[in-house]
C-alpha cells in the first residue's frame, strides 16, 4: 500500500523487475518499500551501494542498534519492527521493548549507551548537536571515525524513512507473527499491512 500508483511485481519487467527479484532475495517475497521504487529503481540500487558503505565499518550489532534507535525515534514502523526482529540475535524481546522505551538494558556497554542517545538526537534534532554530545561519545571510547559512523547510519535512516513515509508506505504482513506485547511496542508509527505478500515466480 502506498499514495502513489505502483508496478504491481507480477506486472513488473526489466530493471523494475530486476530490482524487485533482489528485494525479494533478502525477504522472500517483493516488501511494500520496494515497489515505491519502481519509477525510479536505479535510486534503490544507489541507496543499497550507499547503506551497504555506511555500515561496512561497523560492528553488525552496533549497526542494528543504532538502526533501531534512529528508526524508533522518526516513528517508522517498518524499520523499528525490522531491526527490532533483527535484534533478537543478541536481546530477548523484554529487552527490546526496554529499548524502545528507553529504558536501561542489562548487557549494553557504555558506548552502546552514548550511542543510543546519540543516534536518537539525530534523528531528533540534528541541529541539537554540540560538541559536548560528541565528546561524550569519546569518553564513552568511541573514535572520531566511528563518531562519524553513528551519525552516518542515523542520518541515513533519516532519508529512508521519511522517503517512505511520504509515500505512504506500511509495514509488510509478516510482521503480524511477532509477538503481539512487542509489535505493539515497536509499531510506532504505520499500521502493519493485513494484505498478502506478493512474490515473483
Amino acid at each position: 500500500m502506498a499514495f502513489i500508483r505502483t508496478i504491481d511485481p507480477r506486472d513488473a519487467d526489466g530493471p523494475v523487475e530486476a530490482m524487485y527479484r533482489r528485494q525479494q532475495s533478502a525477504w522472500g517475497y517483493v516488501p511494500n518499500y520496494a515497489t515505491v521504487f519502481c519509477y525510479r529503481p536505479e535510486a534503490m540500487v544507489r541507496w543499497g551501494q550507499l547503506l551497504a558503505e555506511i555500515r561496512r565499518p561497523m560492528d553488525a550489532r552496533r549497526f542494528e542498534l543504532v538502526t533501531f534507535a534512529a528508526a524508533h525515534e522518526l516513528r517508522h514502523s517498518a524499520c523499528t519492527l525490522a531491526h527490532g526482529r533483527r535484534l533478537q540475535e543478541w536481546f530477548g524481546d523484554d529487552d527490546i521493548a526496554a529499548l524502545a522505551a528507553e529504558r536501561s538494558v542489562e548487557g549494553l556497554d557504555d558506548a552502546e549507551r552514548a550511542m543510543l542517545r546519540f543516534a536518537r538526537q539525530v534523528a531528533r534534532d540534528a541541529a541539537s548537536v554540540t560538541q559536548s554530545d560528541v565528546d561524550a561519545l569519546r569518553a564513552a571510547g568511541l573514535s572520531d571515525a566511528e563518531v562519524f559512523d553513528v551519525a552516518a547510519v542515523a542520518a541515513a535512516r533519516a532519508f529512508f524513512t521519511k522517503l517512505l513515509d511520504a509515500l505512504g508506505v506500511v509495514p509488510d504482513a509478516p510482521f503480524l507473527e511477532l509477538p503481539p506485547k512487542l509489535r505493539q511496542l515497536l509499531g510506532v508509527g504505520r499500521e502493519i499491512d493485513h494484505r498478502p505478500t506478493v512474490s515473483l515466480p
